[in-house]
């Protein structure tokens, strides 16, 4: 199941705040960056983000985005704009520590 352009548009809303967010669509879902970086995406209206060391302690449950791709944290409570942001820059900054 694809993703809706609605769920999209809603996550960059909430996303906003942060100035660098980009989206690219990839066989019916979204990629997120930030500042050019991958961080996460949109699968079957779900959002996910890779799990790194820098966002262990929001304690997501993990989800398979698709067949046989590696695990990634499902953020849940994407109407909370503040601690999304924070997922988002936690994960981010992760990914620069790897």
């Amino acid at each position: 199941m694809a993703s809706s352009i609605h769920y999209k548009d809603y996550i960059l809303e909430q996303l906003s705040g942060l100035v660098s967010i980009s989206c690219r669509p990839m066989m019916g879902e979204y990629l997120l960056y930030y500042q050019g970086t991958l961080f996460g995406g949109i699968y079957d209206d779900r959002l996910l983000v890779k799990k790194t060391a820098g966002n262990e302690k929001y304690s997501l449950a993990e989800s398979i985005p698709y067949d046989g791709a590696k695990a990634m944290y499902l953020v849940s409570d994407v109407d909370d704009r503040k601690k999304l942001e924070k997922i988002v820059l936690d994960t981010y900054t992760g990914l620069l520590k790897r």
